[in-house]
């Protein structure tokens, strides 16, 4: 009975050390599954930024994640006439997960297709110049930095891809770690278990937004201080 015990204890210990190394093997980041390095997709969506593992399809499976952050990027009612190209102008509906930061409120947009015409044209927390983004107020990098951390790995989406993609471009021109930083694509095209619904149609057939149901960061402009040039 004692070499019975013994034997059967011996072998709960190695199921235990290999459960123990299977997991630090499989979730080497405390716990988390590894994520796969930035790879830009094939074709157009490359060209918007759009990465080919972590995109639509399958963001679902990298949710909740302790180590991220989750943005949205889009406007609540965009300016621009997205219609024109299959999308959305308002913010229909959103990612579970994903807080809103409207790209056009951080910085002039620019290369939009022409079908879409002008996008917001107000207050940007930098400009865009050639390449160059200029800050416009004392507290924009502050503000960039509280709102998409450094030390955190970054998820972003808009409606069909673009924005994020600009997004993306512009973080790292301004020294975040692009290996650390994803954009997932648009909601447009997503089809997983995680949305959270924000346009109904009345009895009548008319369309209204909740936007109560949105995480919305918003940035308030008249309490900055312009930077000195």
């Amino acid at each position: 009975m004692k070499k019975y015990i013994w034997s059967l204890s011996v072998g709960v210990m190695v199921l235990m050390i290999g459960a123990f190394l299977l997991g630090r093997f499989a979730f080497p980041e405390g716990g988390l599954a590894k994520l796969p390095a930035p790879e830009l997709a094939e074709g157009e969506r490359g060209q918007l930024g759009i990465d080919k593992n972590i995109n639509e399809a399958t963001i679902d499976n990298y949710l909740n994640r302790p180590d991220a952050v989750y943005r949205d990027v889009r406007m609540l009612k965009d300016p621009g006439n997205y219609e024109a190209i299959g999308g959305d102008s308002y913010l229909s509906g959103f990612v579970d997960g994903f807080e809103v930061v409207p790209l056009p409120y951080i910085v002039n947009v620019t290369g939009l297709p022409e079908a879409v015409g002008d996008t917001y044209t107000g207050k940007t927390l930098f400009t865009n110049v050639d390449g160059k983004y200029v800050a416009n107020y004392e507290e924009s990098m502050d503000i960039l930095e509280s709102l998409f951390p450094k030390d955190k790995v970054i998820f972003l989406m808009c409606g069909g891809g673009g924005y994020s993609g600009m997004l993306k471009n512009m973080l790292v021109a301004l020294g975040w770690d692009a290996t650390k930083i994803y954009d997932v694509g648009g909601y447009w095209f997503y089809d997983g278990d995680n949305k959270v619904e924000v346009k109904r149609e009345l009895a009548d057939g008319t369309a209204v937004y909740d936007f109560y149901k949105v995480p919305y960061h918003e940035i308030d402009f008249d309490s900055l201080t312009k930077a000195s040039r």
